[in-house]
């Protein structure tokens, strides 16, 4: 019988507290069997009172004791420790006064019959499996919350990543929309957690969802649900991201890859700061702190018409740009030694460093997927190495890597101009237009240097 429930890391703590001698000793006795229940037995409720204190998980309790009634008992315990489950035992069998002990919020109302063990066992078998989940919750939660101390799942010592945790800090003392950029693979889901997690929110839902992974017509029903045969398909109530946040956050990612149409939907559910699920004309009220990331400069979509001003204006709040991998000094370092930490930690496989020419290689790539190639390319060269040193070999770069500013090589003016041309390229994603602007030359001043770069 014991493996059938979640065992607890201490013993459920039981008071039996009856008046009768008789009644008092089988309760005890009964409950006294399971190695896993301590139990103190009392005959009126005063000596009972004396001892709440000491925070039982369970009270089995006699609805008529000589000096206080099980009503005012269970109304004492409710206001002193809301946690303690109450299992009123009486001979009382009027369904109203049942009724009343059941809203007053007892667990359970067992009348005195032969069968009373029995019913009793259960109860508290159910009650103990219900505590064993909150705790392993609880556990969770926790370990959850030291994962996410951002100190210490967003890594480095750069100045820039300092930056980003001075931001992080003034973002967890307030409910203040928080605005994300960065590069594909900076870690902005990261950031949010982070700031969820460290924040008065940290017991409530943190929900993610990623406008650029959900078919756009599909967005409208994941974010404010539906209700039964709202469409075709919809066979049952579906519950939406903004009421699964409720009281936690919602992280709205690649926000702006978001049409139009449902953009203006967002923005009234923000405003109002409720929903209304398809098919339904009744509005939900929602409670959730907004945390939104685009790999897009906003500001940049609203004057090309693809993102809405007001609701541009209605997300302003703390920015935080994350810095790209090759703006982070020896964070690549730091990073990559961590990685290789990791991946070995958790794959049983004996520790290894980085050689040299590894270090000096990682230091010299560009990253355009940032940390998250980062972590790609440490992983798969702990895989291929064979000794105790990754080696250049077991490193496997991008064949398309973009060039190095830096001068270690001699070359000749037009060739750094093709190399420097290539690495801004490559960070504005190959938008010649922008790399130009940021240049400060024409358009046509990159072909010609890229095609006398292809013709040597």
């Amino acid at each position: 019988m014991q493996g059938s429930f979640i065992m607890t890391e201490k013993p459920l703590k039981i008071f039996v507290v009856e008046d009768s001698e008789w009644y008092n000793k089988i309760l005890v006795y009964t409950l006294s069997l399971n190695p896993d229940y301590e139990v103190k037995s009392f005959f009126n409720g005063k000596d009972f009172l004396k001892c709440l204190n000491e925070s039982p998980d369970v009270v089995t309790l006699d609805y008529r004791l000589p000096d206080i009634s099980g009503m005012e008992l269970l109304k004492r315990i409710r206001q002193e420790n809301s946690d303690v489950q109450v299992i009123l035992i009486s001979e009382q069998g009027d369904i109203d006064t049942v009724v009343n002990l059941l809203k007053l919020g007892a667990y359970d109302y067992i009348a005195k019959s032969d069968d009373i063990k029995d019913r009793l066992l259960n109860t508290i078998q159910n009650i103990h499996k219900e505590i064993g989940l909150k705790r392993e919750i609880s556990a969770l939660r926790r370990e959850v919350q030291k994962k996410y101390s951002f100190r210490q799942s967003i890594i480095g010592e750069s100045q820039a990543i300092k930056a980003v945790y001075d931001l992080i800090d003034k973002a967890l003392d307030t409910n203040i929309t928080v605005v994300i950029s960065g590069e594909t693979g900076t870690g902005k889901e990261l950031v949010a957690k982070a700031i969820h997690y460290n924040s008065n929110r940290r017991d409530k839902p943190f929900v993610a969802f990623n406008a650029a992974a959900i078919p756009a017509d599909l967005i409208e029903s994941e974010l404010f649900g539906h209700e039964k045969g709202a469409f075709t398909g919809a066979a049952s109530r579906r519950i939406g991201q903004f009421e699964e946040a409720n009281g936690g956050t919602l992280f709205l990612d690649e926000i702006g890859e978001m049409k139009l149409n449902l953009q203006s939907k967002l923005l009234r559910a923000l405003q109002e700061k409720e929903i209304i699920r398809i098919g339904s004309n009744k509005p939900v009220k929602t409670d959730c702190r907004i945390i939104v990331a685009s790999n897009k400069n906003l500001k940049e979509e609203v004057k090309k018409g693809n993102f809405r001003e007001d609701l541009y204006y209605r997300l302003l709040g703390l920015p935080i740009e994350l810095p790209p991998l090759r703006d982070r000094e020896n964070d690549i370092l730091i990073l990559a030694s961590h990685f290789v930490k990791s991946f070995c930690i958790e794959n049983n496989i004996p520790p290894k460093k980085l050689s040299p020419q590894v270090q000096k290689k990682l230091m010299n790539y560009n990253y355009p997927g940032n940390i998250r190639e980062l972590k790609s390319l440490i992983e798969l060269a702990v895989t291929l190495s064979g000794g105790d040193e990754i080696e250049l070999a077991d490193l496997v770069l991008d064949k398309d890597e973009p060039i190095s500013l830096t001068c270690d090589n001699d070359l000749t003016l037009k060739e750094h101009e093709g190399r420097i041309i290539k690495a801004i390229l490559n960070k504005y994603n190959n938008d010649i237009r922008l790399a130009a602007e940021k240049l400060d030359i024409g358009v046509s001043t990159i072909y010609r240097i890229l095609k006398k770069e292809k013709d040597l």
